[in-house]
């Protein structure tokens, strides 16, 4: 039994994190009962309430947890609009060095949706691009300095009062992120992988995770190849769906489009994700932490048990992960105990929820 004890570290999270958090967290329990292994919880801190105790969003406490145990399950963290403490997702991803951001979008049964047959997976490279979080406020000096230093370098006629965020981009993560859409596609028995980018406008930075991507798919030539203009894609993943597989992105487009293919199978309350390292992963709900709905008990658990059967397929238990998500899906396809979005002749709650998803296991 020993090789099938399992330590995961829990981030409830903010808002609806905790509710959302301990419905993932009861499932896995359940299923892991039934299936015969041992999960080893160790439930952290991050977020606001990680400020209030310890005086920082990301304790190392809460870090050295993932490290040691590998993989975590975390919940949704309020990040504040424009001022306050950066978004401790982002920090989380670089810290971990979790290059890779796993998106699946599935049509589901049952989910409010335009759409059927949507079978998308979209792989963001996760630690540069406009997320390192290079930037400089307006008015500092340091901000000044660059200035005139990109004024003078380059002719530009940048004004002081602008603020600035360095979009990068390095030839070794997007080979990185680019074979591991590859292999991906392999193990998974996806037939295309298709680059989005800005290259025509952004040369040097697209440019070169498009050069890239290009270079690497030679090795794979059993898998399609195509590169599409960011904005032609959002217009295609709404007309013509059909015709993506895999989208390989750079981190900002990978977090935008990611919320349109959301919005193809029924929204972000059935949206799951992985993001993968060499050493760790972290699982969670693609959802914000929705602080308005918090302690109502009527959050949608169904992203963050998906993100949970994710997990489980990471950590090798892959009977467990088909038998819970195949419960979830039964779930929503029936109708008959599900949360409010997802429109049911009678609204149950978060837990009711849950204990539906229980009892299909």
């Amino acid at each position: 039994m020993k090789d099938r004890e399992h330590s995961i570290t829990l981030i409830p999270g903010d808002g609806i994190g905790y509710e959302v958090s301990a419905a993932a967290q009861s499932c896995v329990d359940a299923i892991a009962s039934l299936e015969g292994f041992i999960v080893i919880w160790d439930e952290q801190q991050a977020g606001g309430d990680a400020m209030r105790e310890f005086g920082n969003v990301l304790p190392e406490k809460t870090l050295n947890s993932i490290r040691k145990s590998g993989v975590a399950l975390k919940g949704p963290i309020t990040t504040p609009i424009g001022k306050g403490f950066r978004s401790v997702n982002v920090e989380l991803r670089q810290k971990l060095n979790l290059f890779a951001n796993i998106r699946p979008a599935k049509s589901i049964v049952g989910a409010s949706s335009r759409y059927s047959g949507i079978d998308i997976v979209v792989i963001r490279e996760n630690t540069e691009d406009l997320y390192a979080g290079v930037g400089f406020e307006k008015g500092n000096g340091d901000t000044k300095q660059f200035i005139n230093f990109v004024n003078k370098k380059r002719g530009t006629s940048i004004t002081e009062d602008s603020a600035i965020s360095l979009k990068i981009i390095s030839s070794h993560a997007s080979a990185r992120i680019a074979r591991f859409a590859f292999d991906y596609a392999n193990q998974n028995a996806r037939k295309k992988v298709t680059v989005v980018h800005k290259a025509n406008i952004l040369k040097y930075t697209d440019g070169l995770f498009l050069d890239v991507a290009r270079r690497i798919s030679r090795g794979h030539m059993s898998i399609e190849f195509d590169d599409a203009i960011v904005d032609n894609v959002s217009m295609q993943l709404v007309t013509k769906p059909e015709n993506y597989d895999i989208l390989l992105c750079p981190n900002l487009y990978g977090d935008i489009l990611s919320d349109l293919c959301a919005g193809l199978i029924g929204g972000l309350g059935v949206a799951p994700s992985a993001n993968i390292g060499e050493k760790c992963a972290v699982f969670e709900p693609v959802h914000g932490s929705a602080p308005k709905h918090e302690g109502k008990n009527d959050a949608n658990p169904s992203a963050t048990i998906l993100s949970a059967a994710m997990m489980l397929k990471h950590i090798g238990e892959k009977k467990a992960s088909a038998r819970l998500e195949k419960a979830v899906l039964k779930t929503i396809r029936e109708g008959k105990v599900v949360t409010y979005d997802l429109k049911p002749r009678k609204v149950s709650t978060t837990k009711e929820m849950t204990g539906e998803i229980i009892d299909n296991l």
